[in-house]
């Protein structure tokens, strides 16, 4: 699949938050999109899905079968979630709803309705909905979000099912986790433009230590992933 001269803005009157994108991605290759919130990730991996249409150049060769999984599943939807993965391998024609539920640990929701799920049960939905057919392209919106131990850890493993099977997956990743995957790509997104390669010397990351209150100390987690930070651990402080 090629981004041919891809442009994109969200209005005719603002600015483009995607210039000039000329890349591509090649069968059984995993891209990891990188840069700051708002620099344009979701918005590359949604024309790459096909979700957004460019506002000038094309996306070309776009593979048969797509899975997309938004950084959010559309939960609010009147459907169990087994009922909705039933549906939606009708639909497409997959397998497996029942292998996933219990790869994914969450077969205690199959009569559950997508409304009343916790938001990792419901991004579990979106990820098995995404490969109940071998995907020629699967798209991650930054799928760990909400997810417990066991899934997050199985996710670099789907991707690279994926690839072994030839397809491709395009990823963002704050985590980092599938960049360490051997031969995992890296795009940078800056400025609208999206480049090859990983962060620069002075963007590359640095840790730095918080001390939070222990009433406050989820609060401040929270927010600090929400603006795109990696929370490495937590400890008491040591009194002496």
């Amino acid at each position: 699949m090629r981004f041919d001269g891809v442009w994109f803005r969200y209005g005719r009157r603002t600015e483009w938050t995607l210039t000039d994108v000329n890349l591509a991605i090649e069968p059984g290759q995993t891209i990891v999109v990188l840069g700051r919130n708002g620099a344009g990730k979701s918005t590359l991996l949604q024309l790459a899905a096909g979700v957004l249409t460019p506002g000038r150049g094309r996306v070309t060769d776009r593979p048969a079968v797509i899975g997309w999984v938004p950084e959010r599943f559309p939960a609010d939807q009147p459907f169990t979630a087994e009922r909705y993965l039933r549906q939606m391998a009708e639909i497409r024609g997959g397998t497996g709803v029942d292998e996933w539920f219990e790869r994914l640990r969450f077969a205690e929701h199959r009569d559950t309705r997508l409304a009343d799920l916790s938001k990792g049960t419901a991004q579990k939905v979106g990820i098995v909905q995404a490969l109940l057919l071998p995907p020629g392209l699967l798209v991650l919106d930054e799928p760990w979000e909400g997810l417990d131990s066991v899934a997050r850890e199985l996710i670099p493993e789907i991707v690279a099912e994926v690839t072994a099977a030839g397809g491709a997956v395009l990823v963002s990743d704050h985590r980092g986790e599938i960049a360490r995957l051997p031969g995992a790509i890296r795009w940078t997104v800056t400025d609208g433009a999206v480049r090859p390669g990983g962060p620069g010397p002075d963007d590359q990351d640095v840790i730095i230590e918080v001390a939070a209150r222990r009433s406050e100390a989820d609060r401040t987690m929270a927010e600090l992933r929400d603006s795109g930070h990696r929370v490495l651990g937590v400890r008491a402080e040591q009194r002496k």
